[in-house]
């Protein structure tokens, strides 16, 4: 009786720490997930906060602006656009009209691209 009540005791103690670990696990992995879900959170107002600046930095004000004082471009006017013409008309007009290799297809006059 005695070797019964003491499997018995040694029973209720290994269950009894058993539950006390199952326990501390429970709140552990609660906490873990507690601490995912706040940076989760965080992260969501972060990307919130980048799309806003990022929306922010490429108005088509501003990218002009930063074009024109750190690029040095400018807006493209009839004054300052060079047109380009063939520099050898005779030799253009002896491929055949269509030939990919003349530059223009079906034009056999030669004439330049303004």
């Amino acid at each position: 009786m005695t070797r019964l009540n003491l499997v018995l005791l040694l029973a209720v103690l290994a269950s009894a720490l058993y539950l006390v670990n199952v326990q501390y696990e429970s709140r552990r992995l609660f906490s873990a997930l507690d601490q995912a879900h706040s940076e989760a959170r965080r992260l969501e107002v972060d990307k919130e906060r980048l799309q806003v600046e990022k929306r922010a930095q490429a108005t088509p004000s501003r990218v002009e602006r930063l074009a024109i004082a750190k690029l040095q471009m400018h807006t493209a006017t009839p004054a300052i656009t060079h047109y380009v013409t063939y520099g050898n008309v005779a030799a253009a007009t002896t491929l055949a009209p269509g030939d990919p290799a003349s530059g223009h297809a079906g034009s056999a006059t030669g004439a330049g691209i303004p």
